[in-house]
């Protein structure tokens, strides 16, 4: 069960920071597991089972980041990263990824969200193409999002924009990649044991709008899966 993170969490990421190499991380390898990686799972965990409760038909599955970079990616970078990530998503997705509830933590802040980012560009065309379709319907669900506090729309913007589609709509339809976050300040009293809650209730909040991505990527899975068919009849 999560119990919290706490100062030590933010001390340990700063630390990191500037000390990023081997030695100094297995001699703290001990506090990493304590302060980080322990309290880290236990919060993915916990958020994923009550997920998988409260929506027993959305195969929901969780993917936590490692700690260590990719030895070939490492563009004069130390080993290891200096925040931490966690992903929620449909487990059938994983070809094609998909949207996914996430929380990230690092030395200064915090934050957590929906995105609509490791996914394929016919996959970002599937969700314009709904949109304009029935702009009234996304417009409905991006305008309750937008609605809760803290909150903001991220991802890359296109330098022109596609389509004039009002201000609600236009800050997810001319990005690049789309998704929804709420940042905070590293603070011990807002990371403590309520924070489960406090990120499940918002996963909850935001669960309109990532069945909707959900139902583009799925237009999509199928699309492929009817010309894969085509494909291997015609060999026949």
């Amino acid at each position: 069960m999560f119990e919290g993170f706490t100062r030590e969490t933010s001390d340990f990421l700063w630390e990191l920071t500037f000390h990023n190499e081997r030695p100094w991380f297995q001699e703290h390898k001990d506090q990493y597991m304590r302060v980080l990686h322990e309290p880290f799972h236990a919060l993915g965990e916990d958020a994923l089972a009550i997920l998988q409760k409260d929506y027993p038909l959305a195969n929901f599955t969780l993917h936590v980041s490692r700690i260590y970079r990719d030895a070939r990616r490492l563009f004069g970078r130390g080993p290891y990263k200096d925040h931490l990530w966690f992903t929620i998503f449909n487990g059938d997705n994983r070809q094609t990824e998909g949207p996914s509830f996430w929380f990230e933590i690092s030395a200064s802040t915090f934050s957590y969200g929906l995105g609509f980012f490791d996914i394929t560009p016919a996959e970002m065309d599937a969700f314009r193409s709904s949109v304009d379709a029935n702009p009234a319907r996304f417009e409905r669900l991006a305008a309750q999002a937008m609605k809760m506090r803290g909150f903001k729309v991220i991802g890359p913007e296109y330098k022109r924009m596609k389509k004039d589609l009002g201000p609600v709509i236009n800050p997810w339809y001319n990005r690049r990649l789309a998704g929804i976050e709420h940042t905070k300040d590293f603070d011990p009293a807002l990371l403590g044991p309520e924070l489960t809650k406090t990120i499940t209730r918002a996963y909850e909040r935001l669960m309109p709008l990532y069945d909707y991505f959900e139902e583009c990527c799925r237009s999509v899975r199928e699309q492929n899966r009817d010309e894969l068919r085509r494909t291997d009849d015609g060999r026949e």
